[in-house]
């Protein structure tokens, strides 16, 4: 897990650090971050893995090519609507190349998306369902050495498998009562490096 502190995000812009094209831990920490997103929203638009693996390289290489140029204007849009915009819309092409050339067998799941969604289909909240998914998954990995272990696997146990206190208590040893309490620190503390991560990365 990167140190808190090693993060590009954590010291400046992310946005600004990736336009300076020469900063290597700028372009991990967009990657680590942005690369899961794309690759999910695109299975989600009915790519396979290997074509949503390779779709999510080419928005890569699209970014690297064209971010030095980007005017960044916060009151015409955010980074992330204008990389969404990017992988949609690439998302897009490879399904109507799919339309014009399908495949021996048939991809009815192609087809089908082709079929009941227009080009101007908004998925933006799929898309920002994603973001947010990775964004917590990246912020507990950075918050999880703060926390002693029975605090966080309480955190865990109810916040995010859904056990009840009582069950959770039985497997770890706390009272119902600091289980509860476990899990509304790490709560408050993840909600707290979850928007400090969006801030940093337009900021």
């Amino acid at each position: 897990m990167m140190p808190v502190d090693d993060s590009p995000i954590t010291r400046a812009s992310l946005l600004v650090q990736l336009r300076s094209g020469s900063n290597h831990l700028a372009w991990q920490e967009f990657t680590r971050l942005y690369g899961p997103v794309i690759y999910g929203f695109a299975r989600k638009r009915g790519l396979q893995d290997a074509d949503a693996a390779d779709l999510m390289q080419d928005v890569m290489r699209s970014v690297a090519s064209s971010i030095g140029r980007l005017e960044y204007d916060p009151k015409q849009g955010s980074f992330r609507g204008w990389l969404y915009t990017i992988t949609r819309n690439k998302i897009f092409n490879f399904l109507s190349a799919r339309r014009i050339r399908p495949r021996a067998t048939g991809d009815t799941t192609t087809n089908r998306l082709l079929n009941s969604e227009p080009a101007n289909d908004d998925s933006s909240d799929a898309w920002e369902l994603e973001y947010q998914r990775r964004t917590a998954y990246l912020a507990m990995e950075r918050i999880k050495s703060e926390f002693q272990k029975k605090t966080w696997q309480a955190f865990l146990l109810t916040a995010v498998e859904g056990a009840s206190a009582n069950e959770v208590s039985k497997r770890i040893g706390l009272s119902p009562g600091a289980i509860y309490v476990a899990k509304s620190r790490v709560l408050a503390r993840l909600k707290e490096e979850v928007e400090a991560m969006r801030l940093q990365e337009e900021a």
